[in-house]
């Protein structure tokens, strides 16, 4: 099993957006990651969409107002597979996090694909009062794709090597992912944590749906790290500065 790291652009935000009682802005790195797994090639969300790199303003729509996205056509989902020798056709399974356009914007790439991801994240997806207020943009995720909605953990390939874990709070259907082999585990927390300061001092976002199931998966997350599973926090500059990109792999 290998997994690779893509930089998939940045958006600047405010601070108190992922750490309440920050002042100022912050910007932060948008990461989606590619596993290579004997049953299959899976992508752990797709980052921005293609349009991010020549209309930022006019796709966010009014998200502008609060968020500024950089990104260039080399950091499309796509552009990333082919540096890695890959095309759309050859990813499996896309699994999203969850569905704000940084983290599921690249998902039309892939018509072939089934989407997985939590039913609980779906349903508040297309729920119109949840759509209008929750930053989804169904330009961003619904493109009739197989889906494969699950209801909480979930073992990916059948063997315990993936595994999906729900971390709900920043959304209502939040999943984060676990690698586990060779007696090394690697957790990817996505949105469920932003940053290391998130889960060192329990600091909540204020982009969230439920302040306290946010703070549960956080802790859950934190006794993880804690037990000794190496953790990448879902939006951590400094963190991210140090990861191996791909064409060099992270793990494997």
């Amino acid at each position: 099993m290998k997994l690779f790291a893509f930089d998939c652009g940045s958006v600047a935000l405010p601070h108190r957006a992922v750490l309440d009682g920050e002042a100022g802005t912050i910007t932060v790195p948008v990461p989606a990651f590619l596993i290579r797994h004997p049953r299959g090639t899976a992508l752990f969300d797709t980052g921005l969409h293609r349009a991010m790199a020549t209309d930022p303003v006019g796709r966010l729509g009014p998200l502008a107002r609060f968020m500024t996205v950089a990104a260039t056509p080399a950091q499309h989902i796509l552009s990333h597979l082919a540096a890695v020798g890959l095309g759309a056709g050859d990813v499996d399974l896309v699994v999203n996090s969850h569905l704000h356009n940084d983290h599921c914007g690249g998902n039309d790439a892939f018509p072939a694909a089934t989407v997985v991801l939590q039913r609980a994240e779906w349903e508040a997806a297309h729920d119109p009062e949840r759509a209008a207020t929750a930053g989804y943009d169904p330009r961003d995720f619904d493109h009739g794709q197989d889906l494969r909605l699950l209801d909480g953990d979930s073992d990916l390939f059948g063997d315990g090597t993936v595994r999906l874990l729900a971390t709900p709070g920043h959304t209502p259907g939040h999943q984060s992912l676990l690698l586990d082999a060779g007696g090394r585990t690697l957790l990817l927390t996505a949105d469920a944590c932003y940053l290391r300061r998130s889960m060192d001092e329990i600091r909540l976002p204020r982009i969230l749906a439920d302040a306290a199931e946010t703070e549960a998966s956080l802790r859950r997350l934190r006794r993880m790290r804690d037990a000794g599973t190496q953790t990448l926090y879902g939006h951590d500059a400094a963190q991210w500065a140090g990861v191996p990109k791909a064409p060099a792999a992270v793990w494997g």
